[in-house]
């Protein structure tokens, strides 16, 4: 009996999707060519991992065991390879990197130039995830480090990146846009509040800024992207809070729109570099970490917030 790596990735992926086909989509392979290694996987231990049916595959409780063993397993393999590539020395070779959906498209762009520059021999792959996929994805070892909120992956090692404010965006016709003052949270009392949809840490934030000032979450509207809560909020639908990462390269060029800073200290969040506490490429990650911050430093800087 003698699964292979590439099996124990098949059944972890189904584990994770429920369903052979959005397995094979995430693994790049053929349904039946998965389909067939699971069998021979099952053939070969003489179980049955999983019950298929026409709404997808439901694991067994040998399954359950099976996959959770299999993600260790795969786990250590990646470890076993990472340190293989530090032994090639500097920034080389491929890295996968998830990271938040609310910070990757505003601080890769300009950040993995920077490291292709200084690093041109560095490959990244990158993927948007919400957080609480990022920390399964992390620990199975399907990325090598993260972009995230420290808080929530405790048992991680992690460098801090940058502090980001919170903003207020309103319509040009709100009262919130007769002012250029920062916005308390008195400000925000009886308000409707648009956010993300749930899963994205960054929702709970604005949640827990609802509670404190006595707003109230939208029920009726939840964004898909940062974007489509700005474009709401400009449609009179309630107000938008924003990451000022976002405010500084995207909400600020549409001049129609008011954005305000929120001061509290709810109105804060700490974004870090986060990898698994035993990998052997720590010092590498430390030193993608420094050019990671220097540019969300510079991008953060505060003569580039936009002037209310």
């Amino acid at each position: 009996m003698r699964p292979t790596l590439r099996q124990l990735q098949y059944l972890v992926a189904i584990a994770d999707t429920g369903r052979f086909g959005d397995a094979a989509k995430r693994l790049h392979v053929s349904q039946p060519s998965l389909s067939a290694q699971i069998a021979e996987m099952e053939t070969e231990l003489g179980i049955v991992l999983m019950e298929r049916g026409r709404k997808g595959a439901i694991l067994t409780p040998l399954g359950e065991e099976i996959s959770s063993r299999a993600r260790l397993v795969l786990r250590e393999v990646e470890d076993l390879k990472a340190l293989a590539r530090q032994s090639l020395g500097g920034l080389t070779g491929r890295l996968r990197l998830g990271v938040l959906p609310s910070v990757g498209p505003y601080l890769l762009p300009s950040a993995t130039k920077r490291l292709h520059a200084q690093h041109p021999d560095l490959r990244i792959a990158v993927r948007e995830e919400k957080t609480v996929d990022l920390e399964e994805h992390l620990a199975a070892g399907m990325f090598d480090m993260i972009i995230s909120t420290a808080e929530d992956h405790g048992g991680h090692a992690s460098v801090k990146l940058f502090q980001e404010q919170l903003w207020v965006c309103a319509a040009p016709d709100d009262v919130l846009a007769q002012s250029q003052d920062a916005v308390s949270l008195f400000d925000l009392k009886g308000r409707t509040v648009l956010t993300l949809g749930p899963g994205h840490r960054f929702s709970e934030l604005v949640s827990q800024i609802a509670r404190q000032a006595g707003a109230k979450v939208s029920e009726t509207y939840q964004g898909t992207s940062l974007d489509a809560t700005r474009q709401m909020a400009m449609m009179g639908a309630g107000i938008a809070i924003l990451p000022s990462l976002y405010v500084r390269l995207e909400a600020q060029r549409d001049r129609d729109i008011a954005l305000r800073p929120i001061a509290h200290k709810l109105a804060n969040r700490e974004i870090s570099l986060i990898w698994r506490a035993r990998s052997p490429l720590a010092e590498r990650f430390e030193a993608i970490a420094d050019v990671l911050g220097q540019t969300a430093a510079d991008l953060l800087a505060p003569a580039d917030l936009p002037t209310l």
